[in-house]
């Protein structure tokens, strides 16, 4: 009996270590394309002045700096630049509106594929809640526009 008991315990001991399974990877690799870019926002920023005796450029609380702070950030979270891959200098002209807000944001120069960059950088420019102080001609609020300059480079790079 004892013989019994202990050829029975010696196979529940090999079954229960048998069902340890080897660790496995079960990972796998996807092909994917990825834009990588880098943003160099210059400074300072350029007003285009209004007819006036009196004139007095928008400005952004805390500085050209936080604005390019806040711009670089927004740009880095919304831009979708699978869609184009660029490099060059670009212009962007802010367009503020009396009460302070950019209501457009109008891109130059327009080069193959740059369309796409351009309206994604009307979205980010509208997701920036925080307002310009508006330029003022003779004390008065007036409708101005700002002039953003960078270097916008992306590479293509398949992961």
């Amino acid at each position: 009996m004892r013989t019994l008991l202990l050829f029975f315990a010696l196979c529940v001991a090999n079954f229960t270590f048998a069902q340890e399974l080897e660790d496995r990877d079960d990972s796998f690799i996807v092909e994917n394309n990825k834009n990588l870019f880098k943003i160099d926002i210059k400074e300072p920023f350029l007003q285009v002045a209004v007819k006036c005796n009196d004139f007095k450029p928008a400005s952004f609380e805390g500085g050209a700096s936080a604005y390019k702070y806040l711009l670089s950030k927004y740009m880095y979270t919304y831009l979708n630049a699978d869609f184009y891959t660029l490099t060059g200098d670009f212009t962007f002209t802010l367009i503020i509106d009396t009460t302070g807000r950019v209501i457009d944001a109008v891109g130059a120069p327009k080069v193959l594929h740059s369309e796409a960059f351009f309206d994604d950088m009307q979205y980010v420019v509208r997701r920036i809640k925080k307002n310009w102080t508006p330029a003022t001609c003779d004390r008065q609020p007036v409708k101005s526009q700002m002039k953003v300059k960078m270097n916008f480079s992306s590479l293509s790079v398949d992961m």
